[in-house]
């Protein structure tokens, strides 16, 4: 998989609502209502993520869960970040 380029990754983040740079990485912070919902997100995000192989760091602090996807094996940012960031914008 290869590295977006800047340009590219500007472009994508433009279209992306709720996700921020941080080095290589885009990171999302979702408040839920509560833990339980918080824990629902996340089950629906795992589904996600391994139905594309393709797994974010994720942090829950009660009803607070933050994403970080950056694809590792390749030292940044890949298509296949902005591809599941654009699935899990749709579960909301």
């Amino acid at each position: 998989m290869d590295l977006l380029t800047e340009e590219q990754i500007a472009d994508r983040l433009a279209g992306l609502s709720g996700w921020e740079r941080e080095d290589d990485s885009i990171v999302r912070v979702a408040k839920l209502a509560d833990f339980k919902a918080a824990m629902l997100y996340v089950g629906a995000i795992a589904y996600l993520a391994e139905s594309a192989n393709h797994h974010p760091d994720i942090s829950i602090a009660w009803n607070k869960v933050t994403l970080t996807l950056s694809t590792h094996s390749a030292g940044g940012l890949t298509s296949n970040d902005f591809a599941l960031a654009e699935q899990i914008n749709a579960l909301s």
